[in-house]
């Protein structure tokens, strides 16, 4: 695990990562790569931590077994249930994280960018937690597709900026936190959301998520008798829920590692999200990584319905265990994505947000042996996404087939 995820001195997985930022965030961003694994090792912190996602997030998640999916798909499948944590999704293990991280340094003020709202309502959330001021930013296109979660955190105390340039997205958001950041660079910590941004940031997302593949560990043991699945399936954006499913993981080749990203209309299409498939090496929002750009290296606008997906980057970490052959990275289309969730709905009674269907559409890209373990994240849940399902519900097909 150490030698596969924890990036260089200097913040590189193979040639990803980094920390390309203006020169007045180069203090903010030195101090924190100097601050942020001191603190996260020490006892006082893991005390904490350990404490809040038990009592306040509801850890350990479920690993739950799903036994007409796995009929359907001739093997036996575990869903890891991110979904029910407190916010409903994983993006709180990260945030009380990062707060805990931001009030060890004398932060005094948070930031965040958001897609599908999900980390900006877990952001906002410790906010109110901790009695800190809390500001979001989110693309005005999320805004009106995710406006449940915005007014989730605006019912917390944040106050949410909607971003109108580009495309008015995740991407977006991402670049005007950082302005903001630009401007307050001395009493403002910003809480990144995924696996992306400037070194240390990829790596303390990674880590803060790994409870995930911890408690994998030892609840497969309990339910089989062994502590590894013979797959993991995670979707993939910027890469967080993905980094934590697979984090204890990467060095065990017994385990195949199976990431589904947001192809939109299709990778052929020039709308899509399908950074893996169509994207180049670059840099982006403060990190080497590969990119969907332009030949003169332009950033282009990612498309899919999956706002938390919506993203025109990966993060470096899974850039490299792409290129590496480590991760088999599936393309998933919005109608694929819509007809999976549905399917799971139909058959476990569990309602995934848009992102986490992507992965339960990976399974019909795969074969499986009848007796293959296989665990699934699911990344979040679908109240924020039922408006979404509904506008593309003829993407699901007839229902009768589930």
């Amino acid at each position: 695990m150490e030698q596969e995820l924890n990036p260089s001195p200097e913040g590189f997985y193979g040639p990803f990562g980094g920390a390309y930022v203006p020169e007045i965030l180069y203090k903010c961003v030195h101090d924190l790569q100097e601050a942020y694994l001191p603190i996260l090792e020490s006892e006082d912190f893991k005390r904490e931590y350990r404490q809040l996602l038990h009592d306040y997030v509801g850890r350990p998640s479920p690993l739950y077994e799903a036994r007409r999916l796995s009929r359907r798909y001739g093997c036996r499948i575990f869903l890891k249930r991110e979904d029910l944590n407190h916010t409903g999704a994983h993006k709180i293990n990260n945030t009380v994280g990062q707060i805990l991280l931001a009030r060890q340094m004398g932060k005094t003020r948070i930031i965040a960018e958001t897609g599908a709202g999900q980390h900006g309502v877990a952001t906002a959330t410790v906010c109110a937690l901790m009695g800190m001021p809390c500001e979001v930013f989110m693309g005005k296109t999320d805004v009106e597709r995710q406006h449940t979660n915005v007014e989730r955190m605006r019912m917390l105390g944040a106050t949410v900026h909607p971003v109108t340039t580009g495309n008015m997205t995740l991407s977006d958001a991402c670049s005007e936190a950082i302005r903001d950041w630009c401007c307050h660079p001395a009493d403002t910590f910003y809480i990144v959301g995924s696996t992306m941004g400037p070194h240390p940031y990829p790596d303390i997302v990674a880590r803060l998520q790994s409870v995930i593949s911890e408690e994998i560990r030892w609840q497969l043991r309990e339910k089989t008798g062994r502590d590894h699945p013979d797959w993991l399936v995670a979707c993939v954006g910027g890469g967080s829920n993905a980094a934590g499913t697979i984090y204890h993981y990467v060095d065990d080749e017994r385990v195949r590692i199976v990431l589904a990203e947001a192809a939109g209309r299709g990778t052929d299409t020039g709308h899509t999200a399908a950074t893996i498939h169509c994207g180049s090496e670059g840099i982006i929002h403060g990190a080497r990584t590969l990119v969907m750009q332009t030949a003169d290296g332009q950033i282009e606008e990612a498309f899919t319905i999956s706002a938390g997906l919506d993203y025109p980057g990966i993060g470096p970490m899974h850039a490299h265990l792409a290129r590496q052959g480590r991760e088999q990275v599936l393309a998933v289309t919005d109608a694929e994505a819509v007809r999976a969730g549905y399917e799971l709905t139909r058959l476990e009674g569990i309602i995934p947000a848009i992102e986490s269907a992507h992965a339960v559409a990976a399974l019909g890209k795969l074969t499986f042996r009848h007796d293959d373990i296989v665990v699934l994240t699911v990344s979040g849940r679908g109240d924020k996404d039922v408006e979404t399902y509904l506008a593309h519900k003829d993407m699901a097909g007839a229902y009768g087939e589930f």
